[in-house]
């Protein structure tokens, strides 16, 4: 089996994600229950052209979103053989999945979709595709990113056998979750048939809601979300990890709200990397990110990004924040990148 449990990591007093001012790390080693943490990077297909800008050295885990199938199963998303290449050249060990679905979905996709799921024998057919592209692509298993009205029914039956095709294979299956919210077609077999879950730990409001101006992705939002599916569903901390965003929004009216890169943030000046908000634009800075993996380190297996090209490739990166975060807590991630 390929079965794998993350256990990880470290306690200590959080501050709120509005405040700009880093929590103090002195005795973090005290609290440290775990050595290791992962740590799950997506990179969308509209960011491909970014593979040799990515540090692969300081995640471990890849997830390439998104693939979605043709009314025949067949997974459509383009080569990802130069970003496996590139990934697996940097770092040897990483674990490379195919991101299936996503947050949004044009009609056919969804159709498609619902189709596949709904009936025994078009789960076997989907199922029977997602592995064989897995296996013929070199990856290590998939991530399954249906989401909301997109849960349909054969949902649970789909990730159930999909799981048990992987296993056979001893790849992993693993999924993106909202932030408190369990569907109603996801039963506990299925729940626990994912190595892990990565919680969406954000757009508590954004774009969909421009009358809603404020953070959308605040440390309180974070420690919600752990509670969430630690104390009221029942996952075990082990089977977690703590989404973060590289992006926030822009609330321009009561009527119009837009989503910006934290790359754009800090084009704009070096000091915004340090802070939550510039007038109404509304993200997470350098301090915030790392009083995440403090939370993170104590309370779940890692931490997760949407989406490693939204950061900026500088010196003040929140990649490297997180890297480098985990290193001063003396836990380990990929022993790569001096950790």
């Amino acid at each position: 089996m390929k079965k794998i449990l993350f256990i990880f990591s470290t306690y200590l007093i959080l501050i709120s994600c509005g405040n700009d001012q880093e929590t103090s790390t002195e005795n973090d080693s005290n609290n440290i229950i775990s050595e290791k943490a992962i740590v799950v990077g997506y990179l969308p297909t509209w960011r491909f052209n970014l593979n040799n800008s990515i540090e692969y050295c300081k995640i471990t885990h890849l997830n390439l979103a998104f693939a979605n199938p043709d009314a025949d199963g067949n997974l459509i998303i383009p080569d990802v053989s130069n970003i496996v290449n590139e990934a697996k050249k940097d770092n040897p060990n990483i674990k490379i999945s195919i991101c299936l679905g996503g947050g949004v979905l044009t009609t056919v996709q969804a159709d498609n979709w619902s189709n596949l799921l709904s009936s025994s024998e078009n789960r076997t057919k989907i199922i029977t595709k997602i592995t064989d592209y897995v296996l013929n692509n070199n990856l290590d298993g998939a991530d399954v990113d249906l989401e909301w009205q997109n849960v349909t029914d054969g949902y649970s039956e789909f990730v159930i056998g999909l799981n048990d095709e992987l296993d056979k294979h001893s790849k992993i299956i693993t999924a993106a979750l909202p932030a408190k919210t369990r569907y109603n077609k996801l039963n506990d077999k299925a729940l626990n048939s994912f190595d892990f879950i990565n919680i969406m730990a954000y757009d508590f409001t954004g774009s969909w809601n421009p009358a809603l101006p404020g953070q959308h992705s605040s440390l309180n939002h974070a420690e919600e979300s752990i509670d969430f599916w630690i104390d009221t569903v029942g996952v075990s901390h082990n089977k977690l990890t703590l989404g973060v965003p590289f992006y926030g929004y822009d609330f321009q009216s009561s009527t119009k709200a837009n989503s910006f890169t934290f790359s754009s943030m800090v084009s704009m000046s070096s000091s915004y990397a340090d802070r939550d908000n510039v007038g109404n634009k509304y993200y997470n800075g350098r301090p915030t990110i790392k009083s995440k993996v403090k939370l993170a380190s104590s309370k779940v297996s890692g931490s997760m990004i949407w989406e490693l090209g939204q950061d900026s490739f500088s010196q003040y990166s929140l990649l490297k924040a997180i890297h480098e975060e985990y290193s001063k807590l003396g836990i380990e991630t990929t022993n790569l990148c001096k950790n």
